[in-house]
């Protein structure tokens, strides 16, 4: 890779992306991978899941009931009339706290600072996922742009359809092994990438689901009025009214920062201003007397959120059990059958064979497998998914897909899904929210 090349690198979870960071980085050793040559440069700067993650528990640190840092200080003082800020659409949140940024809005504050720092070597790991539509391509244009400036770019990717046209070179990495594949507009390299890509056979049967709607007695699992959530004097949304009837599964969309996030927390119980408005949650009214955990027994939940809480150091099982028990970590002894349920679904997302590998060495990607596994392992009457298929690769995104056309033919759980992707807008989802 030589100085103002931009690459896109494609692999599935678990290929060996993150040790090519490493060994960019100098974490690891050699100095060469196959036809990759390591550029000689000074200043890199990597962007990724992780990275953010190390940031959001810094913060936690610094101010655990306060705003913390907020997105300006992130930036040089001399830097705030660029601009890129605009470019970036980062403006009105320079005065927000990092944590209240979402995933999407954190990551391009942190490709700021890298250029704003005189970065040589850019590093993002899927930049585009958990973006909108218009996000993703004003960060392109600006990814582009920088690359002109001599800046070299190497985007880390899951997924061949946020593969950049105006990246250099198209690479793939499977095992550990490093394939360079050419020119993206290549009908050679789309050959070799569709033979990569291929989906591999799926004879795992899907684990029983235990419990049924038929049983739920309530017209409405989630019915809120005129719904309001504001911070800092500033309205997340107002006047919102959402009503969800058993198997009626809605897709919620909108811009970033227009409030997706916070919406599937005030259903689950952890946005505090939930007792503030008028919701009713399977069968309960918010502030009646309920607690969080009642709720949450008949609700499955992946997001973003849950995965930056999810800081215990546990294995792979102690992950997709926990999920019986709504907890982070495990604090009671599991039965046999729960332990074969969990198991069963770590088989389904292929990592059995990891089961005691400690959940934060593994990659992002994986991590988010274990925890879909987690929200399913007890077929909750209320499924909720913000962004579910965030860092997974192509084959895995589309594995999950699947799988909830399945379930909605099963008729067992109610689906809530916040997404960007307008090719995971599935034609189950009869109800669509837009904020």
């Amino acid at each position: 890779m030589g100085k103002s090349e931009s690459w896109c690198v494609l692999g599935k979870n678990g290929a060996g992306k993150q040790q090519l960071i490493q060994l960019i980085t100098g974490k690891i050793q050699p100095t060469t991978v196959g036809n990759f040559i390591i550029p000689s440069v000074d200043k890199i700067s990597v962007v990724s899941f992780e990275s953010q993650q190390k940031i959001y528990e810094q913060e936690l640190l610094l101010a655990p009931d306060g705003i913390g840092t907020l997105a300006k200080d992130f930036l040089p003082e001399s830097k705030l009339d660029s601009n890129l800020i605009e470019q970036f659409g980062l403006r009105h949140r320079l005065n927000t706290g990092y944590r209240q940024l979402s995933t999407g809005e954190g990551r391009k504050l942190l490709i700021l600072q890298a250029i704003f720092q005189g970065v040589e070597l850019l590093i993002c790991d899927n930049p585009f996922d958990s973006l909108d539509e218009d996000s993703c391509i004003a960060l392109s244009a600006a990814l582009k742009g920088i690359s002109e400036t001599g800046i070299s770019v190497l985007l880390m990717l899951n997924n061949r359809q946020d593969i950049q046209q105006w990246c250099t070179n198209v690479a793939f990495i499977e095992r550990g092994q490093f394939n360079v594949l050419g020119d993206i507009e290549s009908e050679e390299t789309k050959r070799q990438l569709d033979a990569l890509l291929a989906p591999p056979s799926d004879d795992v049967s899907w684990p029983t689901n235990i419990q049924h709607l038929d049983d739920y007695k309530h017209p409405y699992l989630v019915k809120l009025n005129k719904g309001r959530v504001h911070y800092n004097g500033v309205n997340v949304f107002e006047d919102l009214d959402v009503c969800i009837k058993p198997l009626q599964h809605t897709l919620i969309t909108g811009a970033n920062g227009s409030g997706k996030s916070t919406l599937m927390q005030l259903i689950t119980g952890d946005c505090t201003q939930c007792y503030s408005n008028d919701i009713h949650v399977l069968g309960h009214k918010r502030g009646s007397g309920e607690s969080i955990w009642e709720l949450k027994k008949d609700m499955g939940i992946v997001s973003a959120e849950l995965h930056r809480q999810y800081r215990v150091n546990c294995d792979l099982l102690t992950v997709v059990l926990s999920g019986f028990y709504d907890s982070i970590g495990l604090y009671q002894q599991p039965e046999q059958q729960t332990i074969t349920i969990a198991k069963h679904w770590l088989d389904k997302i292929g990592l059995l064979g990891q089961q005691r590998t400690l959940f934060k060495s593994l990659s992002y990607g994986e991590q988010r497998l274990a925890l879909i596994a987690r929200a399913l392992v007890k077929s909750p009457y209320l499924l909720i998914l913000d962004e579910p298929t965030q860092g997974l690769d192509e084959l895995n995104r589309h594995r999950l897909l699947n799988f909830l056309e399945l379930l909605a033919e099963q008729k067992h759980s109610t689906m809530l899904l916040v997404s960007h992707r307008k090719d995971e807008f599935l034609p189950i989802f009869k109800q669509h929210i837009k904020l």
